[in-house]
């Protein structure tokens, strides 16, 4: 379980998150929950292969991979999965590969293999969680 000082210290040290499964739909939650954060003054990097090369409505260009994340934009502090539990395994690799710190899994989204993983590699992890449900619960 994550505690709440650990997921206020995340919310407050990140700067840079790298958004996995980003929609370009207004009324898909991941579309909601990045433009929230970019308001909140996150930078926000949609990540969608089907959507590479589009601008988001916050300003970022939307990449297909994290890799290419990494080499266009540099390391991110954060990458938030909007994936299916079972298919968080090769984000997380990729996240570690490209120099992430936190791996932050989405309500619904749990993966112990992945996180566990992630742990052993140094990033912290949070599962089952969204940051624009925390940062005003927290009072962030």
């Amino acid at each position: 379980m994550t505690d709440d000082a650990k997921i206020a210290r995340i919310l407050r040290r990140v700067k840079t998150i790298a958004l996995v499964g980003w929609s370009p739909k207004a009324d898909r939650p991941s579309h909601r929950v990045a433009a929230y954060l970019a308001g909140r003054g996150y930078r926000v990097i949609p990540v969608n292969p089907g959507q590479a090369g589009e601008m988001s409505g916050f300003g970022e260009v939307v990449r297909g991979s994290l890799a290419e994340v990494a080499l266009e934009v540099g390391p991110v502090d954060m990458v938030d999965i909007f994936r299916r539990s079972e298919e968080v395994g090769p984000v997380v690799v990729e996240a570690i590969a490209t120099g992430a710190s936190v791996i932050w899994m989405q309500l619904g989204v749990e993966n112990a293999e992945a996180a566990a993983k992630a742990e052993a590699a140094g990033l912290e992890v949070v599962m089952n969680r969204c940051p624009a449900i925390e940062i005003p619960r927290l009072g962030l």
